[in-house]
């Protein structure tokens, strides 16, 4: 399947592009995001951040025209300031991080994170990395499997899945997906088998969650970038689960309140001032036509803050 940026015209807008000005898309995936700032900036610079090679080298020919204006760097969002600093920019006049898988990685049989398609357990964004999600399922312990499902894919069946992926291994490893699914499904009730979604999304959201240190990624971002984005900047963050949405908004939202100190206190004694305003009170979603379009952009939500 196509890649499809999900919600390009709102991030657009929300990033306030200025043709002169600095801006980041630290998950630059295919480039779709990137493409639309490049074309909208004229003597302004972009950076590109991503971890995974094959995405750099699709992003790369989409963006070959834009070269002057694009500087793209293999890394992780977590990393932005240091990113910053190696290109002795101070400040972005705007940041875009969408934390949805693309389409390509969900369609490379070989890269796992599909439950719909048949590919080694691997589930790996960056493919240097050592840990996959095999390791994970064929030798993390039972309590620790569930611990996995439950935390970071809100799987409230997590002690039965773990158990029979458990059972399943004692007697041969699970190697692809497809065995995967099979044992996930082996393990829920006939309630849970008849919803609407797929009964192995959220084993697979919580394996490639943990795989890929997702929520630790995304909690060092947040802590880092509003303090990189100029006065009047924007930050845009695209997120897929209710996880990634509650960090999202909780970031946003401390850095709105000012003091910290506990009520009781006489005087304040953080010198905690705000630096942020939310220009999204409630998350931008996709709307009909979009979703009609691009089925896998139902679950995004976009959350837009400004540095003030």
């Amino acid at each position: 399947m196509e890649h499809v940026p999900v919600l390009l015209d709102e991030c657009m807008k929300g990033l306030a592009i200025k043709s002169g000005g600095t801006y980041l898309d630290g998950t630059l995936g295919r480039g779709g995001h990137a493409l639309e700032i490049a074309k909208r900036l004229r003597t302004g610079k972009l950076i590109c951040v991503d971890k995974d090679q094959d995405a750099i080298a699709e992003a790369e020919e989409q963006l070959r025209e834009y070269g002057q204006r694009v500087t793209i760097v293999r890394g992780n969002f977590e990393d932005i300031g240091a990113i910053l600093d190696r290109l002795d920019i101070k400040g972005v006049d705007g940041m875009l991080f969408d934390l949805g898988v693309s389409s390509p990685q969900l369609d490379d049989a070989g890269r796992g994170f599909s439950y719909s398609r048949e590919a080694p357990l691997d589930m790996r964004m960056d493919k240097s990395s050592p840990l996959t999600a095999y390791e994970v399922v064929n030798t993390y312990t039972r309590d620790e499997l569930k611990n996995i499902l439950y935390k970071y894919g809100e799987e409230r069946y997590a002690p039965r899945i773990a158990g029979a992926i458990a059972r399943r291994r004692g007697r041969q490893p699970i190697g692809t997906t497809v065995e995967l699914v099979e044992v996930i499904r082996s393990a829920m009730p006939p309630k849970a088998l008849r919803e609407k979604q797929h009964p192995a999304k959220r084993s697979f959201q919580g394996l490639r969650v943990f795989v890929n240190d997702e929520l630790g990624a995304l909690e060092k971002m947040l802590a880092v970038a509003p303090e990189r984005l100029n006065q009047g900047g924007r930050l845009c963050v695209i997120s897929f689960h209710s996880l990634e949405d509650r960090l999202v908004k909780d970031a946003f939202q401390s850095r709105t309140s000012g003091c910290t100190c506990p009520k009781d206190f006489p005087v304040c004694a953080c010198g905690f001032a705000p630096t942020l305003r939310v220009i999204t009170k409630k998350p931008i979603t996709p709307d009909e036509k979009e979703m009609e379009r691009n089925p896998r952009s139902r679950s995004a939500k976009l959350r837009i803050a400004e540095r003030i």
